[in-house]
């Protein structure tokens, strides 16, 4: 069958083909099929414009279509599109490693290499960690999302709806509560559960490696208390397992940093890179430590696709913008303001438990009568409805569901933010919460 003219489309029509044409597993947050993007805002089959406050999954930092972006995906669009990496080499991969050695905190050498996905980055992760310490367990984090992949399932610490009919997961994966003073959950009670993971599970000297994000995604974008991951850092080097940082979805300035570990001053071990690097192209990296990445023999990382040409194009030309924009600056205004006028909305909306973030990260989470024992997840989803009928796209997360998370572009124009604002105020009253 030819495919039909987008005029020629509705939205309706569409999500009836998707349905026939795809299985149910693949999700979607929104019955909406997209014709053109521009900075935040999305226009669909229909004509109908949508303020974006997804941004892909906290991916187009940039914003959709950025010129600088584009233009440098034009250019290598021309010269050529794929050698594979380890077969014909080319110089643009070389220096995008380059810049994310020299990039990511820590005085120690680094090396890197790139991949496609955020789950492919910390699939590499496990297998370097393991390679440089002759180790096997991985301890991760409740709350955590590390990827769909098998590994990623395994050391992700939500089971509804990832892990949910697809085990059994590998072995030798150990969680511990991730920090939540909203949910009665010190820094101290995480330690301490890491250290009974020591007494009674697995012995200090067989973990490999220690893998949590500055900020859990799916999780409820719930940051790490200012300190944490020093104190993990600290556990890790008295035990010589390894501290992986996932800046999967932190990473490249979302957080009011390049990297939200920088607020903790933390040097990982390695690291894992994706989403935001790309500018809306598919790409990831692992960085770490050159007497750890170079553990693995050669031949033993690599992919067919991994650092395609107008991939690792795009990502130096999303490097560029972050500097040249002061998108990092940017990020960190745009989470003051965000958060300020959320939180101007709590006392007329007792079902706000909590309005939080880092840099631009930034969340609600609803709970009936703000009481953290009765979490929300029907406000969260009628307030996302409600917002959507507006024109305003929003996401939820958190393990209940009862988060409303918010990842506007770094570059969306003031005016467009506070629209999306006033769409959220007045949905919350819509639906009287």
């Amino acid at each position: 069958m030819n495919a039909q003219t987008p005029a020629a489309q509705s939205n309706a029509a569409l999500m009836a083909r998707r349905s026939a044409a795809l299985p149910r597993g693949v999700g979607q947050a929104h019955p909406v099929f997209a014709e053109r993007a521009d900075n935040a805002e999305v226009w669909d089959v229909e004509g109908r414009r949508w303020i974006d406050f997804c941004a892909g999954i906290a991916v187009v930092n940039t914003g959709h279509c950025h010129p600088k972006v584009m233009a440098a995906v034009e250019a290598q669009l021309a010269r050529f599109t794929h050698t594979c990496f380890q077969v014909v080499a080319y110089e643009s991969y070389v220096a995008l490693c380059e810049r994310l050695n020299a990039l990511v905190p820590g005085d120690t050498p680094k090396k890197s290499f790139l991949v496609n996905s955020g789950a492919e980055a910390v699939e590499n992760a496990v297998k370097v960690a393991r390679a440089a310490t002759g180790r096997s367990g991985l301890i991760a984090f409740g709350g955590g999302f590390h990827g769909r992949t098998m590994f990623g399932l395994a050391l992700t610490g939500k089971v509804a709806p990832y892990k949910v009919n697809f085990g059994p997961f590998p072995s030798e994966v150990f969680h511990v509560p991730f920090p939540h003073a909203l949910h009665g959950i010190s820094e101290d009670d995480s330690i301490a559960a890491i250290e009974r993971l020591f007494k009674y599970s697995i012995e200090p000297t067989r973990v490999a490696g220690m893998i949590i994000e500055p900020v859990l995604g799916e999780g409820g974008y719930l940051p790490a208390p200012p300190g944490f991951l020093g104190r993990l850092r600290t556990l890790c080097d008295r035990h010589g397992i390894l501290l992986i940082i996932d800046e999967v979805q932190t990473g490249i300035a979302r957080c009011g940093r390049m990297f939200a570990s920088e607020h903790d001053g933390v040097e990982a071990d390695i690291m894992t890179l994706a989403k935001g690097l790309g500018g809306g192209l598919t790409i990831s990296a692992v960085v770490g430590k050159t007497s750890v990445m170079d553990a693995a023999e050669p031949g033993g990382l690599g992919s067919t696709y991994a650092g395609n040409p107008m991939a690792v194009a795009a990502a130096h030309a999303v490097l560029d913008v972050v500097r040249d924009e002061a998108l990092c600056e940017r990020s960190e205004a745009l989470g003051v303001h965000m958060r300020s006028r959320l939180t101007s909305m709590r006392g007329a909306h007792p079902s706000i438990a909590e309005v939080r973030g880092l840099g631009a990260m930034t969340a609600i989470e609803f709970c009936h009568d703000g009481d953290p024992a009765r979490p929300a997840p029907e406000i969260a989803n009628a307030l996302k409805d409600e917002a959507a009928r507006r024109g305003l796209l929003l996401l939820t997360c958190g393990i209940f569901g009862n988060v409303l998370r918010i990842m506007v572009p770094l570059t969306i124009p003031q005016s467009v933010l506070d629209e999306g604002l006033d769409i959220i105020e007045s949905s919350l009253q819509a639906i009287a919460v």
